[in-house]
């Protein structure tokens, strides 16, 4: 026979049928979105070790000038992060010159390649033509990206394993500014968006970003030594003034306003202040946001040199720029850029 209590449950539901069965959706659906994530964010037992990169493709051929890496990465110097917060496991043409012109420029360096949708506890990478491509270079890894590990003993940790943030507007976004803090707090080293074309060697920018302009810091680049106090101050605001809603919030506006209190500013200039250096526009962001499409028309290699003379690092700005149609060969800026830093890439790009 039916429990006493269980009886008297079932006559309420069945005296208020509409509510009871929104009430019964709406635990049903919750129980199991909070189910869905709690699997796909289970912390792994073990990190793994990084994906064997096979060149199934001659490296002679995509890689026609020597590395340069006699013994491989020097143990001091530091790492270059690339980290991919999406499932995407099929990089494009920029992508894999970002990976590439970091790697041909820091040859003693590992350069990291930190992926979210990588199956972890795999030792073999998709089938596409980047991985084998990036395969020449021998300071190259790619890794998959366990979240929970990197915000684990972090004020990030908490942040992150809120159920329902992935139902944010901009979380992959957000995701991302979250590791590259993270990331130069607990590492150090050097942090760059997979839409930079590197022009020099990195290193000897230290406790550095840049101004993109208009009084605002960007973090596309990032180069800091461990356990800086400015990027454990950039923690503590990610979390204590969030805002997943508003677009660059916890990205550029976070470092803006943290650096405007580390310094007690009003405005922000090309600086160093208490050990940290801002860097001026032309040293990594040489092309502003409003101005990306000049990077799709034609300029000479006399005007191609004196507009990078002082520039490290170029910023392609692919949110705005990915959808336009790039002539290669040709004399644009970026076909230039491609042709002289990322020479492998741009051979597969003239190939396909």
């Amino acid at each position: 026979r039916m429990p006493s209590c269980l009886l008297k449950l079932t006559r309420v539901v069945l005296s208020h049928k509409p509510w009871a069965l929104i009430i019964l959706i709406f635990l049903f659906v919750s129980f199991t979105y909070i189910k869905l994530f709690w699997d796909i964010w289970e912390d792994p037992r073990s990190r793994g070790p990084p994906y064997g990169l096979s060149a199934e493709i001659s490296c002679a051929h995509y890689v026609p000038s020597p590395l340069n890496i006699a013994g491989g990465p020097s143990p001091s110097a530091g790492n270059v992060f690339f980290v991919e917060t999406s499932e995407q496991t099929t990089p494009s043409y920029l992508f894999s010159c970002s990976v590439e012109s970091a790697a041909r420029t820091h040859p003693e360096s590992r350069v990291l390649v930190l992926m979210k949708g990588m199956a972890k506890g795999n030792t073999s990478l998709p089938k596409h033509w980047a991985f084998s491509l990036l395969g020449c270079f021998p300071n190259v890894e790619i890794r998959p990206l366990d979240l929970t590990e990197l915000f684990s003993g972090t004020p990030l940790r908490r942040w992150y394993l809120w159920p329902l943030r992935h139902w944010e507007p901009h979380f992959l976004a957000v995701l991302s500014d979250a590791c590259r803090i993270v990331l130069m707090w607990k590492f150090g080293g050097i942090y760059l968006d997979t839409d930079f074309i590197v022009l020099k060697n990195l290193q000897n920018l230290t406790n550095a970003l840049g101004i993109q302009g208009d009084d605002v810091l960007n973090g596309a680049f990032l180069s800091f030594k461990p356990k800086h106090e400015f990027m454990e101050l950039c923690m503590q605001d990610f979390v204590q003034n969030y805002n997943g809603w508003v677009w660059g919030h916890q990205g550029p506006e976070l470092l803006t306003r943290v650096f405007k209190k580390w310094c007690s500013l009003r405005t922000i200039k090309s600086m160093n202040c208490k050990g940290v250096n801002v860097l001026a526009p032309e040293a990594v962001y040489p092309i502003p946001w409003q101005d990306w499409k000049k990077l799709f028309e034609a300029v000479s290699a006399l005007e191609l040199h004196k507009l990078l003379k002082n520039t490290y690092a170029v910023h392609i700005w692919n949110k705005l720029s990915h959808g336009t149609k790039l002539e290669i060969p040709s004399q644009a800026l970026l076909a230039q850029l491609y042709s002289q830093f990322c020479p492998a890439t741009y051979a597969k790009m003239k190939q396909d």
